[in-house]
């Protein structure tokens, strides 16, 4: 099964609330979504692992997400991960 992967930049505004809107509608055509973190957002490993936790609160417990460098990819669930 060959699953579609959306590409989405976070930039300076960070994670904002439409932000998560637009990641929700990006999981209705994709299992997994990569989000490059460009660097006016802040090019830091603790500002990347902070962006992955805000996404993780804001989208709810059905997906996971590993970052690899200065990119988040976060995967959608069927069920509910702990």
């Amino acid at each position: 099964m060959n699953q579609t992967q959306g590409k989405v930049q976070l930039g300076k505004n960070g994670v904002t609330e439409n932000f998560i809107i637009s990641l929700q509608s990006l999981f209705k055509k994709n299992g997994n979504v990569r989000i490059s973190v460009l660097k006016n957002a802040g090019h830091k490993k603790e500002k990347v692992n902070e962006y992955k936790e805000k996404i993780l609160n804001g989208l709810g417990n059905h997906y996971t997400a590993k970052t690899i460098g200065f990119t988040i990819v976060v995967k959608k669930w069927r069920k509910a991960r702990v």
